[in-house]
Order: C-alpha cells, then sequence, then structure tokens
C-alpha cells in the first residue's frame, strides 16, 4: 500500500481503510499523523482569542544547499527532504523565517502528531508553574501525589520525573508487545487491547502498577515515556485543571497560536503528555522561537529564564548506551535532549522523525515533521542534525 492510496475513494475501499491497531505504523502513518482527530477521541488545545504571533518571511531556495549526510554521503536539502519521508520542515532565523516545504499532503493548517515533543510542550509548562512557586523540582513526587508512596516512585523526586532518572521500572521497547510502552499504548487508547493478558484501563492505572524499582533514583538517565505522565498529572494535581485545558491558559494562548491544538486522550479523559499533541508546523516553530527567545514569545514573558538555562545543565555524566549512538556527547534535561553537552542548542524529538530544534547562539530553529517508516533511526538522526549545521554556515 502506497500513501496515495490511503483513506482515497467515496466510500474508502477496504483495502485502503487504516488498520486501528497499526494505524501508527508504516505505511499507514503517512496519512495517520496528520489525521488522528478521525482516528482517536481528542481533547482542544484552544489557541485563545488574543492576536497571533506573526512571523515574517523571507524565504530563500535552500534546496540546493549540499551537506554531507551520516555515513558520509553526499546530498542536498531537496534530496534529504524527499528521501526521509518529510511532511513539513520549517527553518526560523533570528524569528524570520527562510524555508518552508509543505509535503505529501501537509499544509500549513494541518495538525501532525508530535510523538515524544510532547514531553517537551508538557514540561516547559512545568517550568511556568516552576516559576510561579506551584512546583518544586527538589521536592518528592510523592509531596503532589500521594498515591505514588505505594509505586516505585517512592522516594523520588519530580527532578528525577522531569530528567527520567527515577530507579523505576520501565521497558521502553517499541517492538516488543508484551514491553511497559505497548501496555502504554492500549491505556492512553491509541491501540486495542490484544488476546486475554490484563492491561491497564488508563494511563494513570498503568502508573499506579509500576512497583519494581531497578536502580537508584538519579543514578543514571534511562528513558521512560511514562514519568512524562507522571510529570503532567502533578500538574494537573496542582491546579486543578485538565492538562489541555492548562496547556492553553499557560502556553498556547499566550504564544499566539495560529491554530488550536489537540491532545489525544484516554478512557479517563487524561490527555497524553508523553506523545498525544497535534499542532501546525508554524505552531511548532513558534514555541521553538519562544524558547530561543529565553522564555519571550508574542511580546510577553511566558517562561522563566531560568528554567531554559536549568536546561542547558543536562548531565552528561549519567547519559550512556544506547542514546550516545546518536548523540556521543548529549544530555537530557527538562524534557529536552542536549545534543552537545556544553553547548546552549537543544532539541526536542520524537519517534518516526519529529523534530524541534533551537539553537540560541545561531538564533535559529529548526522543525521537520516526519513519518519515518521505523520506530528510531541513528543514521536519520545524525543526518538532521547535519543538514540543520549545513543551514547554520548557510544562513550566518
Amino acid at each position: 500500500m502506497t500513501s496515495t492510496g490511503i483513506m482515497r475513494g467515496f466510500p474508502v475501499p477496504p483495502d485502503g481503510r487504516v488498520p486501528r491497531q497499526d494505524w501508527d505504523r508504516a505505511p499507514w502513518n503517512r496519512w495517520s499523523f496528520q489525521h488522528v482527530r478521525e482516528i482517536l477521541p481528542t481533547a482542544e488545545v484552544w489557541r485563545g482569542d488574543g492576536p497571533v504571533w506573526r512571523l515574517p518571511a523571507e524565504t530563500r531556495d535552500m534546496h540546493a544547499l549540499a551537506f554531507t549526510a551520516d555515513g558520509g554521503v553526499e546530498s542536498t536539502i531537496g534530496q534529504w527532504l524527499a528521501d526521509d519521508f518529510t511532511d513539513g520542515f520549517i527553518v526560523l532565523h533570528r524569528g524570520t523565517i527562510v524555508f518552508e516545504r509543505y509535503m505529501n499532503g501537509m499544509t500549513e493548517r494541518t495538525l501532525h502528531l508530535s510523538q515524544s515533543v510532547a514531553k517537551s510542550f508538557t514540561a516547559t509548562v512545568a517550568g511556568i508553574l516552576v516559576g510561579r512557586g506551584l512546583m518544586d523540582p527538589d521536592s518528592p513526587v510523592t509531596e503532589y501525589l500521594p498515591e505514588l508512596k505505594r509505586t516505585a516512585w517512592k522516594g523520588a523526586k519530580l527532578r528525577h520525573v522531569l530528567d527520567m532518572t527515577s530507579g523505576v521500572r520501565f521497558v521502553e521497547d517499541y517492538e516488543a508487545p508484551d514491553s511497559d510502552i505497548a501496555l502504554t499504548d492500549i491505556a492512553s487508547g491509541w491501540k486495542p487491547k490484544r488476546g486475554r493478558g490484563r492491561a491497564p484501563a488508563c494511563i494513570w492505572d498503568q502508573i499506579m502498577g509500576l512497583k519494581v524499582q531497578d536502580r537508584e533514583h538519579g543514578e543514571i538517565f534511562r528513558y521512560k515515556s511514562i514519568e512524562t505522565d507522571v510529570l503532567a498529572h502533578c500538574m494537573e494535581r496542582v491546579t486543578g485543571t485538565r492538562l489541555a485545558d492548562l496547556v492553553s491558559r499557560e502556553l498556547w494562548a499566550p504564544l499566539g497560536a495560529q491554530e488550536s491544538a489537540c491532545f489525544t486522550v484516554d478512557s479517563a479523559g487524561y490527555a497524553l503528555a508523553d506523545g498525544g499533541f497535534n499542532a501546525t508546523l508554524r505552531d511548532y516553530a513558534r514555541f521553538g522561537l519562544m524558547h530561543q527567545n529565553s522564555g519571550v514569545g508574542n511580546g510577553r514573558r511566558i517562561l522563566p529564564a531560568e528554567w531554559i538555562e536549568d536546561t542547558w545543565r543536562g548531565d552528561h555524566s549519567i547519559f550512556g548506551a544506547p542514546y550516545t549512538g546518536a548523540l556521543p556527547n548529549g544530555a537530557y534535561r527538562n524534557k529536552f535532549w542536549i545534543p552537545e553537552h556544553g553547548k546552549r542548542a537543544y532539541t526536542a524529538r520524537g519517534v518516526f522523525g519529529q523534530f524541534v530544534h533551537v539553537d540560541p547562539d545561531s538564533a535559529l530553529v529548526a522543525v521537520k515533521l516526519s513519518s519515518w517508516p521505523e520506530f528510531q533511526s541513528i543514521p536519520r538522526t545524525r543526518t538532521f542534525m547535519n543538514a540543520v549545521g549545513a543551514i547554520v554556515l548557510c544562513i550566518r
């Protein structure tokens, strides 16, 4: 099945219909990542009724810009975008759009699934709440969610949840049908339950079922999506507000987003903080630009500058394999990936090729939305970073 034949026709023929179990897998994700609201229940993240943050444009043709892809292969920006299952790509320099490309049927108004880029949005709103004194990264997570005393998060700090350094055992194997992340797909409502085995009914139930601690809290970074959902439940508890409404009130409306966004929601109405956020290409760019501007967006301070400065302090000493495969000198902090420890650039990343890259020193924001055939790819990730590096040199 090619992407051009998916969900086409009146009515759609059986062989063109997206299967419920595999809607996010290739080749179906070429269509589904731009049509999540037609597949899953969602909650609106309202843009509010304020003015749109206008982005001036002085575009240039970068299609022929040459760079070296991973493995030493010579390529161009245009060839890379065509080969890398791109849906949308945009570059901002000093707040101005200098390159923008839509592919695979995507348009300026299309909401695209961000996968784990959603984690960075969630943590950004957490940073706003920390700045107001509503949350403290050094406080025990059980101060906000006392129920977690019955789980492996007992003794963990909010900081451990923010940086994914808790000792909670959570297997993030995307290909294993019995892994913890596979159960998250069921708990979140993304996938139907298979077989007769037990599965959590919602994300909160899965959180409460994680009772094994396999290392000391704070000892090492291990990527665990569920940590972001713990963070989001803390945020909902201290504010008395659902996550989608909280993101709208604290971030999306002040940011001057052009379109309302949305989150997928589970059976308990919880918005999936670890991967269910959907927005337009330009609105992802506005989010990145606010970070580039040290927390100022649309003419107002949204996020404390101190939070961004703290994000650059990721600890490389606890960042090891397999994560060093793509980022040999990397780190992770506040739900952002730091490509080069000690430098100020950082990246929000999601599986299947979602990136929001922020480089304040080069005054650059680059966003790529994709529908890769694989969950993760070290060569594709390295090639993205190489392409961005070439663009930085071009626009200086």
